[in-house]
């Protein structure tokens, strides 16, 4: 118990005291104009309050990533209570916020343009095409399971649902960020923060047992910790997919001062969701081997609803099913907008025109509608590693503007170096990798975390050795990951 709320409170204290931090090193200014003021178009690009984008952005980057991951993760123990807490201050909200302030220090641009400014050219076009094929994934994932969650709910077609679901996700799509998103975001922005606090106090209340932190894996099957707990609990730690969510708000914020209450904010906000649940998974089912053998019989939507249903009764069985049908809809509808936006900005198309809208959305939402139909359950295996990886990626970018700013780069690049080991180890010995000994793969991913970091700190003294000071919006010579 007192784990918890030492973990807690320390996210709350790292959002003020490192988040401020952060925020000084990159130096926001209300004297720059956002894009929102300079470019507003009145469809991607609107001026909205920062509590309102602090939401929208809450809800975009979470659906159920930190309530499925946080469960999952319970597995190893206590110890995913660290991964949140360390995770999220130094590395996840450190992600977004950069994330979000480059994008806006650079007219909306999204993470692949950001990516091709501060690595290289090549970076950029794998980029272009690795997060638009991953954003179409999730927006298919989160299509097809609230609709077969659906049909089971109501005995309907599943078809129905997925068609209904696709209508939605033209829409939201399509219309203009504060048409749609934002009016009913904050809404459910705000309802999944209270499911979070409900499932909190009733285990609290109910006296439910909340382990202490101990450094021991507890995984019933004896699974490592490294590498696989940094994969598991992404959101609410670390997580790629954010990249591709905070240039869709940096179009919004009135001026760079809220950049902090909303990129670093709402990861820390994430961050409490995914301990909240971590915690009420491993305490509710009396330790790990309980919360197996629940995952075991239904999965994380099974132990959500158990939870929810046992604890906040009547009222927990609505928020479930809003969590479960309703959170990862709306983290697919932002993922195709993503996918939009990202191939908009690669071939230069005007989006204040609805027909280029729907020139992009059209083979978009075909393709989207093909995979509804196709089992690709091996390809989204590697949703997780890719997902991380783009996390990783992101981070040598920050740290990389930072070494052309002139400023301290510690604070995106050892992030940077350990999410390098953390994927690299990963895809080597997990079963959808190359299978390879734990002991041999870790020992690989630590000497290519290395080895990217020499070749950074390279880059770094011959930029320091330059006699013209680069501009943080020049582009730099080209440095590849």
């Amino acid at each position: 118990m007192v784990s918890f709320f030492v973990s807690l409170c320390l996210l709350i204290i790292g959002y003020f005291i490192y988040g401020k931090f952060v925020d000084k090193i990159f130096g926001t200014n209300d004297l720059n104009k956002t894009p929102a003021v300079t470019m507003n178009d009145g469809v991607d690009f609107v001026p909205m309050s920062w509590t309102k984008i602090f939401l929208i952005q809450f809800l975009n980057i979470a659906g159920l990533g930190p309530i499925f991951g946080a469960v999952s993760g319970a597995l190893w123990g206590p110890t995913a209570f660290l991964w949140i807490v360390f995770g999220c201050i130094f590395g996840g909200a450190v992600h977004d916020y950069f994330t979000g302030v480059l994008s806006m220090r650079n007219k909306g641009a999204t993470v692949s343009e950001l990516v091709g400014k501060y690595i290289g050219k090549w970076p950029r076009i794998i980029m272009i095409g690795f997060s638009v094929i991953l954003l179409v994934l999730v927006g298919v994932v989160f299509l097809t399971g609230p609709a077969d969650l659906l049909k089971i709910l109501t005995g309907q077609n599943r078809w129905i649902f997925v068609v209904i679901i696709m209508i939605y996700y033209i829409l939201a799509t399509l219309m203009p960020i504060d048409k749609l998103i934002g009016r009913i975001y904050p809404l459910f922005g705000i309802c999944l923060l209270v499911m979070a606090f409900g499932v909190a106090g009733g285990i609290l209340i109910e006296g439910y047992n909340i382990p202490e932190i101990q450094l021991t894996n507890l995984h019933p099957e004896g699974t490592p910790i490294f590498p696989f707990l940094f994969i598991t609990i992404a959101c609410g730690a670390v997580s790629g997919f954010h990249a591709t969510q905070s240039p869709i708000m940096a179009r919004c914020v009135k001026k760079e001062s809220d950049a902090r209450k909303i990129f670093y904010g709402a990861m820390v906000a994430e961050g409490i969701v995914a301990l909240i649940w971590a915690a009420a998974a491993m305490s509710f089912f009396g330790g790990t081997k309980g919360l197996s053998s629940a995952l075991s019989n239904g999965g994380p939507s099974a132990v959500v609803n158990t939870i929810c249903n046992s604890v906040i009764g009547k009222v927990g069985a609505v928020l479930a099913i809003l969590g479960v049908v309703v959170c990862p809809i709306t983290s697919g509808d932002t993922a195709f907008r993503s996918a939009r936006l990202t191939i908009a900005e690669c071939f230069k198309m005007d989006q204040k025109k609805i027909v280029n809208r729907f020139k992009i959305a059209v083979p978009l939402f075909a393709a989207g509608a093909l995979l509804t139909i196709i089992n690709f359950d091996i390809i989204w295996r590697y949703f997780a590693w890719a997902n991380q990886t783009l996390a990783m990626i992101m981070l040598w970018a920050a740290a990389s503007y930072l070494v052309q700013a002139k400023k301290h780069h510690w604070i995106c690049s050892l992030p940077a170096v350990f999410m390098s080991a953390v994927t690299s180890s990963y895809i080597l010995q997990a079963k959808e990798g190359l299978r390879l000994s734990a002991t041999f793969s870790n020992c690989v991913g630590i000497v290519f975390a290395i080895a990217l970091f020499g070749a950074f700190i390279n880059y770094t003294n011959k930029n320091n050795n330059d006699e013209v000071k680069l501009s943080p919006d020049n582009n730099p010579s080209n440095w590849y990951i």
